[in-house]
């Protein structure tokens, strides 16, 4: 039997879906032959059996390196649920139950191990993965959020950069690095790292269908959201805020809101940070506030939205905190406000960076081109998949293909709007143009003496609004640069020489008073169930909810929404016809099927 057509076996048999999803057979066919690979995958995309797989079918055990301690063990959890051997290796246990892992790693009795690269590095565990690679009992390395070892990404890793001396010390053993997001750049950086330069690379499409995206301008934030959040009660989501006091401010309210919610951010105690996180993986219909110290390797699958109340660093940041939403492929949301404001900070923040002035350049480009995905007058999708290198059709799911904005030959406005930036010698911020432009004579204004200058009042045609939105846009265009060091000041960049001279054109779009209402995919995911088979699939849910409980584990862990959808709909009578339903795997028939049965047949 071939290693795929025996990989299917275990993909039916073990895990309980039908058939493997875009590149994935390829890929466990490569490693689980003994080559090395470097897979970039979306979160939801399968990134996991990938390597769970191989080392199923590898001699030896598997050795997964996750950053992740506080996630390790739900891992570990949903693999035991399905009869795979599987165990942590970590700060988490006491010294008798990290010798009993040990042991059971010699004698066969794990199949995959999950281990932090920095207890993976000491010498005691090397010295033990030594004696492993003589007995000839290591199957693989599985390298988990690779893009860690990028020096420059937000997820940096220090000790990731070591891991390179895994194939200098065990060549026999091939290693899969993993990730969810990366852009060129940090792609060749993975591959130089981790010496993989020998690896062949599997790269998906960044696409996630199943996500809805909405930009909009950002006017009172706090009652934006509330407006998107209607009708979302009783739904997981994430809020992602650029301030620990922020995401507290924001916990707090939309608790008060009635949307409970949660603080996470690195200044809170680990305690609370880890009970926080516990909390939001193991109840439902929390919501988590977070900075971007939370979410990577976050695997829950009922995640319905994410929610940016501030600019994220970086169009792969964003594609990252969005790609958090709708694991379980259910229609989800990834909302976004913003202004100019967090144009600045954002910049002010690479500004102030330690960085050289080559990684300063990057990080600008990088978020410029969330900039240009904010204001593009095109299917968000299109421009978003454009930055990984992927063309696309309108895609008929964000906000600009429901109601495509108007454009507008906005060169002439953007010449008064770059002359009133040079002729107010280029020290300050939107606002004050603004008001030059509409010739409003405020008591800065006369101060400066700039009602005096040739550009004061030539914009009377537009009132603030308008003009905020052609500053923006020609922020995003890579025209004006804003500057945090003189207090968000906008300054002309080299391009704008050429629209003040004449030579370039400027397309504009037409500020909008975007609906925040509910959208089309904002209904529970059950609202296409008919009346008898929702009542089902909320008996379910709360069977499950209870199991969970009972074992201490997260709900997803027992069985997926998906899953329960499913049983709801077909309503299967004996344990042949579970079998047939995506998820559920011979260990987890054994498990729960009779009490399925049991549920089915007394709603039937």
């Amino acid at each position: 039997m071939s290693t795929v057509s025996t990989a299917l076996d275990i993909l039916r048999d073990v895990f309980g879906y039908p058939a493997f999803r875009g590149a994935q057979a390829e890929i466990i066919g490569h490693v689980a032959g003994g080559g090395d690979a470097l897979v970039l995958m979306p979160t939801g995309g399968g990134k996991s059996l990938c390597y769970q797989i191989p080392a199923l079918l590898r001699p030896g055990c598997a050795i997964v390196v996750s950053p992740l301690i506080a996630l390790m063990q739900d891992q570990v959890d949903a693999l035991t649920q399905l009869g795979v051997r599987a165990a942590v290796l970590n700060s988490t246990l006491a010294w008798q139950e990290a010798q009993a892992v040990e042991q059971a790693m010699f004698s066969g009795g794990l199949d995959l191990v999950y281990i932090a690269p920095e207890r993976l590095l000491l010498e005691r565990t090397l010295a033990m993965l030594d004696a492993l690679y003589t007995a000839g009992k290591l199957a693989l390395f599985a390298i988990d959020e690779a893009h860690c070892v990028s020096q420059w990404g937000h997820d940096f890793r220090p000790e990731y950069l070591q891991l390179s001396a895994l194939h200098e010390r065990y060549p026999r053993v091939p290693r899969i690095a993993l990730t969810a997001t990366a852009d060129q750049a940090t792609r060749n950086e993975m591959l130089a790292r981790l010496g993989l330069g020998e690896a062949r690379v599997f790269l998906s499409s960044f696409d996630r269908p199943n996500i809805r995206y909405t930009v909009v301008e950002k006017d009172n934030a706090k009652k934006q959201l509330l407006t998107f959040l209607a009708g979302r009660q009783g739904q997981a989501g994430i809020v992602y805020c650029l301030s620990r006091k922020k995401v507290e401010e924001t916990a707090e309210w939309l608790s008060a809101q009635g949307y409970p919610a949660l603080p996470y951010h690195a200044g809170l105690p680990a305690q609370e940070r880890a009970a926080n996180q516990r909390r939001f993986l193991r109840e439902e219909g929390l919501i988590m506030c977070a900075t971007i110290a939370f979410g990577m390797g976050i695997d829950k699958p009922d995640v319905r939205f994410v929610a940016h109340l501030d600019l994220p660093k970086s169009i792969e940041a964003y594609y990252q905190e969005t790609g958090r939403a709708g694991r379980d492929g259910e229609p989800s949301e990834a909302w976004m406000a913003y202004g100019m404001q967090d144009v600045a900070l954002q910049h002010a923040r690479i500004a102030e960076s330690g960085a050289g002035e080559g990684q300063k350049i990057l990080e600008s480009q990088r978020l410029t081109a969330l900039l240009a995905y904010c204001e593009a007058p095109r299917c968000r999708r299109q421009v978003l998949l454009n930055y990984f290198g992927e063309q696309r059709e309108p895609c008929g799911n964000c906000d600009v293909c429901a109601d495509p904005p108007e454009l507008w030959d906005g060169t002439l406005a953007a010449q008064k709007a770059l002359s009133a930036i040079f002729r107010t010698g280029m020290r300050f911020g939107v606002s004050h143009l603004s008001d030059v432009l509409r010739g409003k004579a405020s008591d800065k204004v006369r101060q400066y003496g700039h009602d005096q200058l040739p550009t004061f009042g030539v914009g009377s045609d537009l009132d603030e609004h308008a003009w905020k939105s052609v500053f923006r846009q020609l922020a995003a265009a890579g025209l004006v640069h804003v500057d945090m060091a003189e207090h968000g000041a906008l300054q002309l960049t080299d391009a704008a020489r050429e629209v003040l001279k004449g030579q370039r054109q400027v397309q504009l779009r037409r500020p909008l008073k975007r609906k925040s209402s509910p959208s089309r995919s904002s209904s529970a995911a059950v609202s296409d169930l008919a009346p008898a088979d929702e009542a089902l699939f909320q008996l379910l849910r709360k069977w499950r909810a209870d199991t969970a409980r009972e074992q201490g584990v997260p709900a997803y862990v027992i069985l997926h929404d998906k899953t329960l959808r499913e049983l709801a709909e077909t309503r299967p009578v004996s344990h042949g016809l579970l079998a047939g339903i995506t998820g559920m795997g011979s260990a987890k028939i054994e498990h729960y099927g009779e009490e399925l049965l049991q549920l089915i047949r007394n709603e039937g």
